[in-house]
């Protein structure tokens, strides 16, 4: 019935996945089973970046709002995909189209402003010790975060307008599983998506500074764990760091290769497997390469499954885990950072 009357409905049809109903059931509880693992990782962040006063420093706040970016990214898109599976019914309303495009691209633009900052952050913690609660000022933290999240609602504001400007035409058979920009494109009949165009190619520009942002801070942050005297303590940053640069580099250039890519009439499915490698891959593997393998996080996490009690605050030093810092004064807040074996931070207390 609603492919009988795909051409009149006012929203759109979503065609992805097999039409055997099995295969149906079986992707739907797949996408089920990542959404739940995903909601519980970034969960767990926010709830112990929350409780421990421990984790206070500029990093773990970075952390938890990447973890709440995260949740609700995976959230744009999965939830209703699996409904429509369940339910072998692809039909998705007009206004929820709308939202869908301006959500997705809201997010998926803090998302790379947020792996910037926070690349930054390990800059500054590493190369620039001396200076770092200068430059990672709490006050300017949540500044920078501010203009992150508004930033996101203004790309998404340009896109879903753009978008939405232009005449579908065709058949509103989107084939993907969710309201995907350049499936939207195709189903325009004359060049009124040029302003598409035109705002992807600018969030391009911005993407790509970004990433050569993210690119020159990790040189930098190389070259100095390089001459770390301990083989294991170089080990341990580069076994850290270098899963970042992956993650950045991964989300990045399946994002801009679906984007700027021509897109064919006859979807294959490598055009979804791309799809999901930029939306549902990245927010489940950000928790666990970004948090869940850093030793502070992992002990506040046994802390919180084992009903342990959290207690009261302690200087960290500005470290990322696996990536030290070298010195540091002792005038801030009453710890002198040491680097001890290679290995980690020693906080030395003055009372």
């Amino acid at each position: 019935m609603v492919m009988a009357n795909v051409t009149t409905m006012s929203g759109f049809l979503l065609m992805v996945f097999s039409n055997n109903r099995e295969l149906q059931i079986l992707h739907a509880l797949l996408f089920l089973l990542i959404y739940l693992l995903t909601l519980t990782e970034n969960l767990l962040i926010i709830t112990i970046t929350t409780l421990d006063q421990h984790l206070r420093s500029p990093m773990y706040y970075f952390l938890k709002h990447l973890s709440l970016l995260d949740l609700s990214f995976i959230s744009v898109t999965v939830p209703q995909s699996i409904e429509n599976l369940l339910t072998g019914n692809g039909y998705i309303a007009h206004s929820q189209c709308i939202l869908q495009v301006f959500f997705f691209t809201s997010l998926a633009w803090v998302e790379v402003a947020i792996l910037t900052v926070m690349s930054y952050d390990r800059y500054a913690a590493i190369c620039l010790p001396l200076h770092y609660e200068v430059i990672m000022d709490p006050r300017a933290c949540k500044r920078v975060v501010i203009v992150v999240w508004l930033s996101g609602g203004i790309s998404g504001i340009l896109y879903t307008a753009a978008t939405f400007s232009i005449t579908f035409c065709r058949a509103k058979i989107i084939h993907q599983f969710f309201c995907d920009i350049p499936q939207l494109l195709k189903l325009s009949c004359s060049n009124d998506y040029l302003g598409v165009i035109g705002v992807a190619a600018f969030m391009t520009v911005l993407s790509f500074i970004c990433f050569v942002s993210i690119v020159l801070s990790y040189v930098h942050i190389f070259s100095t764990v390089l001459r770390i005297p301990s083989a294991e303590g170089r080990s341990k940053a580069f076994s850290t760091c270098l899963p970042h640069l992956f993650v950045v580099s991964f989300f990045l250039s399946t994002g801009i290769f679906e984007f700027l890519r021509p897109t064919s009439d006859s979807p294959t499915a490598s055009d979804i497997i791309i799809s999901i490698f930029y939306t549902v891959v990245p927010p489940t593997l950000n928790p666990m390469i970004y948090s869940l393998r850093n030793e502070a996080m992992k002990g506040a996490l046994r802390k919180l499954l084992l009903g342990g009690e959290f207690t009261g605050k302690e200087h960290f030093c500005p470290v990322v885990d696996g990536c030290p810092i070298l010195h540091t004064r002792s005038i801030f807040n009453n710890w002198n950072p040491l680097y001890i074996n290679g290995k980690h931070c020693q906080r030395v207390r003055h009372d």
